[in-house]
């Protein structure tokens, strides 16, 4: 597939407390093993835009909006919630995370791109319409996901493999029955949302110790029938890698060929369903040697699917 990798320096920017685990390192490591593996000549490096307030406003609420403006400090750093917090630079790096997303959308739908992989932070996945939590400011796939609906596209689908249930993104489109969420997850365990279902929603729970047994179960048996009975034109991914044995942040048994083989078949249903295309955020991931390699995986079966 024709893949870009889309990011910006200004991801970097944003910082907060010391030792967090969701740190500008993240970046980094992505980065470098994507040089290290070969695979960057495979693929198209682009600059994510600058975002705008109106964007913001896709998804979230102008109280949201506004707090969040109010809060970032001139100087140290302000809390936004529990876990997360603002420095000086987060806005210019929150413009640029969310604006990956709607450039990825532009280069699918103009037919330049098959699938574009968004290295970018802050992640998104747990900011819901009015508020932020977990890491995340604004929800940046959400966000992206109405940008595409405002560009015609009718049918979207999402799918969340972060460990953490991405209760944001369920929260924005649940009762949008245009969209399908499907999101696998460590249960109970952060942010412990109530499971529910619905002809559009598919919340799979996963217990400790689950392993690529499972999720190949979760993807097969749960997500692909509703994938078929959908037909989506166009895919998103929040791409979260802290379901890798290696990530001290869950208790669940991913490895690198786990995020391979899943993002293998959802290349091949794009393909076989004639989606335009597919559109991956990074959320988590905190192990940095894990996450490196993982997200490089899962950045590689975009690129190998025909």
């Amino acid at each position: 597939m024709r893949t870009a990798v889309i990011s910006h320096p200004f991801c970097r920017k944003h910082k907060m407390i010391e030792d967090h685990p969701e740190c500008p390192a993240r970046l980094d490591v992505i980065t470098d093993r994507l040089l290290a593996s070969g695979v960057d000549i495979a693929i198209t490096h682009l600059q994510a835009p600058k975002a705008s307030r109106d964007d913001f406003l896709r998804a979230h609420d102008e109280p949201l909006v506004s707090h969040v403006e109010q809060t970032i400090p001139d100087e140290g750093l302000a809390e936004l919630d529990g876990d997360t917090w603002l420095c000086p630079d987060s806005m210019k790096a929150i413009e640029r995370a969310v604006g990956a997303g709607l450039l990825a959308v532009d280069e699918i739908l103009a037919d330049k791109l098959d699938a574009a992989f968004c290295s970018v932070r802050p992640p998104g996945h747990h900011a819901n319409r009015s508020t932020s939590a977990g890491f995340c400011v604004f929800n940046n796939l959400a966000i992206a996901v109405k940008y595409a609906q405002s560009k015609g596209v009718k049918r979207i689908a999402i799918l969340d493999f972060d460990v953490h249930h991405g209760n944001g993104t369920q929260d924005i489109f649940l009762d949008d029955d245009t969209v399908l969420f499907c999101s696998l997850f460590q249960h109970p365990f952060y942010p412990n949302t109530a499971v529910e279902n619905n002809a559009t929603l598919v919340n799979s729970p996963l217990p400790i110790a689950s392993d690529g047994n499972d999720l190949k179960a979760v993807y097969l048996e749960q997500w692909l029938p509703k994938l078929n009975e959908f037909k989506p034109e166009l895919l998103f991914i929040s791409a979260g890698f802290d379901a890798h044995l290696e990530d001290d942040m869950a208790s669940l048994k991913f490895v690198e060929d786990d995020y391979a083989w899943l993002t293998t078949q959802l290349a091949e249903f794009c393909q076989q369903q004639g989606c335009k295309g597919i559109i991956s955020y990074l959320e988590g991931g905190y192990a940095l040697s894990a996450l490196g390699r993982s997200a490089v995986a899962h950045i590689k079966a975009l690129v190998d699917a025909p």
